[in-house]
C-alpha cells in the first residue's frame, strides 16, 4: 500500500442500501479514510423497481467499476454478503488493493454447505417467473438474517428493506443453471490480500459456504470467524469490535507494504 491511506469502498448486499454502512463509514472515517458507500442502482431513492428486475450481476459491478476508476487509486473493497461477491468480482478485474468480505454471498461454481441454503434457493420458485422482475424482501426470510439483533433494531432494518433484482438473485442462487456464468470470479485473478469474515450462527452464508470461498483464495485470504454472530455482522452486537479488527488488518498491510525491502525499496 501506498504512504496515503486508500480510499475505501463499502457494498451493501441483496435488499438493502447504503445505510447499512453507516456505523463502519463513520469509524473509517474517524480512523482517515476517505469511504464511498454507493447505492446499487435503483436501490436508494430514485428507484426505479421496474428497471430493476431487468439488472443482473454484471450491471452492479460494472456501475462500481465505473465509479473506482474516477478514484485515481486502487480503493480497499468492503462488501457484504450480494456486496462480498460483487468485491470478489471487481478484485478479479484488478480493482481492488484489498478485500474484506463480510459473509459474503459465493461465486459461480461454489456450492452450498447446508440444507438451509439449498432450500432459500428453492424458495424462490414459490414467486413463479422470478428472474424477470424485481422480488420484494420476504420478511420471514429476511428475518432470519436478523435474528441476532434486538426487536427494535430489527423492526427498524426490516422497515428499510428494499426490493431485489429477480436476475441477480437468480445468477447467484441458480448459478448451475446459469449458462452466462454471470457470478463466475476467476480466483487467479485476485491477487490482492483477503480477510473473510463469517457468523457462526449465520444462515444466509453459513461458516462452511464462507471457508469454501476463503479457500479459493489460497494464501490470499484470511478466515475469521464469530462464534455468536449471524448474517448481519454489520449491525449486531459487537460491530465496533469487528471494525477495529478490520483496521487492525489494514493497518498490517500498509505497515508491511511501506517496509523496507532488501534492495533498500518500499513495496
Amino acid at each position: 500500500m501506498s504512504a496515503a491511506k486508500p480510499p475505501v469502498v463499502m457494498i451493501h448486499g441483496a435488499f438493502c442500501g447504503s445505510w447499512v454502512f453507516e456505523g463502519w463509514a463513520r469509524c473509517f472515517r474517524d480512523a482517515g479514510y476517505t469511504v464511498l458507500t454507493p447505492d446499487l442502482r435503483h436501490h436508494g431513492a430514485a428507484a426505479d423497481h421496474a428497471a430493476l428486475g431487468r439488472l443482473g450481476i454484471l450491471d452492479y459491478a460494472e456501475d462500481l467499476g465505473q465509479l473506482i476508476d474516477g478514484l485515481g487509486d486502487l480503493p480497499v473493497i468492503i462488501g457484504h454478503s450480494m456486496g462480498g461477491l460483487l468485491a470478489q468480482m471487481l478484485a478479479a478485474r484488478g480493482k481492488a488493493r484489498a478485500l474484506v468480505l463480510l459473509a459474503p454471498a459465493a461465486s459461480w461454481g461454489v456450492w452450498p454447505s447446508s440444507l438451509f441454503e439449498l432450500a432459500g434457493a428453492q424458495a424462490l420458485f414459490l414467486a413463479g417467473d422470478f428472474w424477470h422482475r424485481p422480488i420484494r424482501p420476504d420478511r420471514w426470510l429476511a428475518s432470519c438474517g436478523l435474528d441476532s439483533l434486538d426487536p427494535e433494531q430489527r423492526a427498524r432494518a426490516l422497515s428499510r428493506l428494499v426490493p431485489e433484482s429477480g436476475l441477480a438473485m437468480f445468477e447467484i442462487l441458480h448459478w448451475p443453471f446459469d449458462l452466462s456464468r454471470a457470478s463466475l470470479v476467476d480466483a487467479r485473478q485476485v491477487v490482492c490480500p483477503i480477510m473473510c469474515v463469517a457468523g457462526g450462527k449465520d444462515p444466509i452464508t453459513p461458516s462452511g459456504t464462507v471457508r469454501r470461498i476463503a479457500r479459493r483464495y489460497r494464501g490470499r485470504a484470511q478466515y475469521r470467524e464469530l462464534r455468536d454472530a449471524s448474517h448481519w455482522l454489520l449491525l449486531e452486537h459487537g460491530w465496533e469490535k469487528l471494525v477495529s479488527q478490520t483496521l487492525f488488518w489494514l493497518s498490517r498491510l500498509h505497515e508491511d507494504a511501506d517496509a523496507p525491502q532488501p534492495d533498500g525499496r518500499t513495496t
